[in-house]
C-alpha cells in the first residue's frame, strides 16, 4: 500500500478488518472502514449495521454524515480537508487521514521526512513544473482542482447559496478559494517575471533611493558647564545644531458662537388650513 508507512500497515493489520486495504484512494472512500476502525475504539458510539459497504454517492454521504457528527461531537483532532480528500478520492488525502487517525487512537507519532511543499490536494505543485504559457487559467483551475462528485453533493460549491451546514468555519466557499488562489499564484509570477508580462517600472521604482542618514551619537557631557566660558564662534555653531522643536509658535484664539433658540418655533400654534 503506497503511501503508508510501514508502523501504520502493522497497525491496521492488527485490527482485523473486513478486508485488506490495497489502494487507500478507494477503499477508504466510502467511509466503511472508517467507522470498523473507530468501532473498535468506540463500541458504544460507533454500531456497523447502521453503515452501508456500498460506492454509490448517496450511500457514501449517509456514511460520512453520521461519522462527521460522531468527530465533532467527540472533538477528534482530524482535518477536514483531509476527510474531504477522502470522501472524493483526492490523491494523498485518505493516507494522511489514516496516518492521523493512528496517532490520535494510538497515541504515537509517524516517523516521516515533512514535505518540500505543503499538501492542499490541489495541482499547484504540478503547476509550477510547467512552463510559463501551458499553466492553466481560471476555468482550468476550478475545472482541475473541483470534483464531480463535490458538485454533486454539494450545489452550495458553484452557486454559493449558502455555507455547508457541517463546516461552519468555511469562510469562503471551495470554487470562489480556488479562483482566489489562483490569481494570487499569478500575482506572484507577474513579480517574479515582469518582461513576460510586459510590466514597466513606476516613476516611484526607477527613483533612487539614498541611504538613511546615520544616527548621531550623543556625546558625553563635559567639563565645562557655563556657557561664559565658550567662545562666541563656537557658541554660535552650537545654537545652530539645537535640534527643532515641535512646539507650535502661533497660538489660536477659540471664537465662541452664539447658537439660537430653536424652543420657541416648536411652541408656536399649528395652524389648520
Amino acid at each position: 500500500m503506497s503511501g503508508v508507512s510501514r508502523e501504520v500497515l502493522k497497525w491496521l493489520q492488527s485490527l482485523d478488518l473486513t478486508w485488506q486495504i490495497k489502494n487507500p484512494k478507494w477503499d477508504l472512500s466510502n467511509g466503511y472502514l472508517i467507522a470498523e476502525i473507530f468501532s473498535w475504539y468506540f463500541p458504544q458510539d460507533i454500531q456497523l449495521h447502521s453503515f452501508y459497504n456500498r460506492q454509490s454517492l448517496e450511500l457514501k454521504k449517509r456514511n460520512w454524515y453520521i461519522l462527521k457528527n460522531f468527530i465533532l461531537r467527540n472533538d477528534i483532532d482530524l482535518k477536514m480537508e483531509d476527510v474531504d480528500g477522502t470522501i472524493h478520492c483526492r490523491e494523498g488525502a485518505a493516507a494522511q487521514l489514516i496516518e492521523s487517525l493512528y496517532e490520535i487512537l494510538t497515541n504515537r507519532r509517524v516517523k516521516k521526512i515533512p514535505p518540500e511543499i505543503e499538501v492542499d490536494y490541489t495541482d499547484h505543485a504540478y503547476q509550477l513544473q510547467l512552463p510559463m504559457h501551458a499553466r492553466s487559467t481560471a476555468s482550468k483551475a476550478v475545472k482541475n482542482n473541483l470534483r464531480l462528485t463535490e458538485v454533486i453533493a454539494d450545489q452550495n460549491i458553484i452557486t454559493c447559496a449558502q455555507k455547508p451546514g457541517w463546516f461552519s468555519d468555511r469562510s469562503v466557499f471551495k470554487s470562489q478559494r480556488i479562483i482566489n488562489e489562483h490569481i494570487e499564484h499569478r500575482r506572484e509570477e507577474r513579480l517574479q517575471d515582469p518582461q513576460r508580462f510586459g510590466i514597466k517600472a513606476t516613476l516611484g521604482d526607477r527613483c533612487v533611493r539614498r541611504p538613511e542618514p546615520p544616527q548621531q551619537i550623543q556625546s558625553e557631557p563635559s567639563h565645562i558647564s557655563n556657557t561664559t566660558d565658550i567662545p562666541a564662534e563656537l557658541a554660535g555653531d552650537c545654537n545652530s545644531e539645537r535640534p527643532l522643536t515641535r512646539e507650535p509658535s502661533v497660538h489660536f484664539k477659540e471664537v465662541e458662537v452664539k447658537q439660537m433658540d430653536k424652543s420657541a418655533f416648536y411652541q408656536l400654534p399649528i395652524q389648520s388650513y
